[in-house]
């Protein structure tokens, strides 16, 4: 019974041992390799309701192209560009990179709101230590709420005809 006991005391230390390097090296392989092109760019696709926005960052000072125009002549709005700041500032990475991208389909605030998740894969992709930032504050969800199809004998998607007495 000693004999037992003593060498399952002697694989406790053991494991307790190996253990430890084992989690290490575990912790450093848990995070992806960054994917980055050859012109030093990461690319991500982003999508919100019928929109689909192709987005390339790079490092840079900050500057955003929308489909060949300076953010602020595209999204004119400040609400809009505020929705395409959002993952630099949850990242603390403000200025840093350039981003180009075109958008097709939707409109404007759903243009946003892909160029956003677009951002937001694409960062993670050049730097996939900031995936845990991005998702806790839910930019790396695709919103996949999209407008409701009008149905036959409608006048909506869910809306009846006004009822008519007479």
């Amino acid at each position: 019974m000693a004999e037992q006991t003593r060498s399952l005391e002697d694989l406790k230390d053991a494991l307790k041992k190996s253990d430890a390097p084992v989690s290490a090296a575990v912790a450093e392989e848990a995070l992806p390799e960054p994917k980055i092109d050859a012109l030093g760019r990461a690319y991500a696709t982003g999508k919100r309701k019928n929109a689909i926005a192709r987005v390339w960052i790079k490092r840079g000072n900050g500057k955003v192209t929308v489909n060949g125009r300076d953010q602020e002549v595209y999204f004119a709005r400040p609400v809009l560009r505020m929705m395409i700041r959002q993952p630099f500032e949850a990242a603390e990475r403000v200025n840093e990179f350039d981003v180009i991208c075109t958008v097709t389909g939707g409109g404007l605030s759903g243009q946003a709101g892909a160029v956003r998740h677009g951002i937001s894969k694409a960062l993670t992709y050049f730097e996939p230590e900031l995936r845990k930032p991005l998702k806790a504050r839910g930019f790396l969800t695709r919103d996949s709420r999209v407008v409701e199809r009008k149905k036959y004998g409608r006048a909506k998607a869910r809306r009846s005809f006004q009822f008519s007495k007479r």
